[in-house]
């Protein structure tokens, strides 16, 4: 019988048992720098210990649609309405005519790029809401008749 030792195993071992200990008082989170530990709650409700915010902390998504794909910085906590606000301008259609798929599935106003796992240099594609669209197409056609040569003529 032959027995295997991983390396990454061995490392982790030599690390929890060599690295920590009695000398430094125990380490871990009661030994931060600042001293104090501060919370924050996400938006799924999980309590976290409150990150390092850069303002520099901003990621650039690449929006595709059709024909045409935009490069836009953005911060990773903001949410796809806020994306869909940022690309109302750029594209002319409101955040309602908008429908933004990111991995395959189409993601609501209210989801948090970085809960939903949106990094640096993803891609997150754009369509127009077909039923909107098509109302555009209907309202179109109406005002074509109603813009129409002919006149009504009421006599009294």
């Amino acid at each position: 019988m032959i027995k295997l030792r991983s390396k990454m195993f061995s490392k982790s071992f030599s690390k929890l048992s060599g690295g920590g200990g009695a000398g430094n008082g125990g380490g871990g989170a009661a030994n931060n720098t600042g001293g104090e530990i501060k919370w924050e709650v996400r938006p799924g409700g999980m309590l976290v210990q409150k990150r390092e915010c850069n303002e520099n902390n901003v990621i650039t998504i690449r929006v595709s649609t059709i024909s045409k794909y935009h490069d836009i910085s953005i911060q990773p906590t903001s949410t796809f309405g806020e994306l869909k606000l940022v690309l109302s301008i750029i594209t002319n259609l409101g955040p309602k005519e908008q429908r933004l798929l990111f991995k395959g599935k189409e993601r609501e106003d209210n989801e948090h790029l970085h809960m939903v796992g949106v990094r640096d240099k993803d891609k997150v594609l754009m369509l127009e809401d077909p039923a909107i669209k098509e109302r555009k197409l209907l309202g179109l056609t109406q005002t074509r008749f109603i813009g129409s040569n002919y006149r009504t003529i009421i006599a009294n």
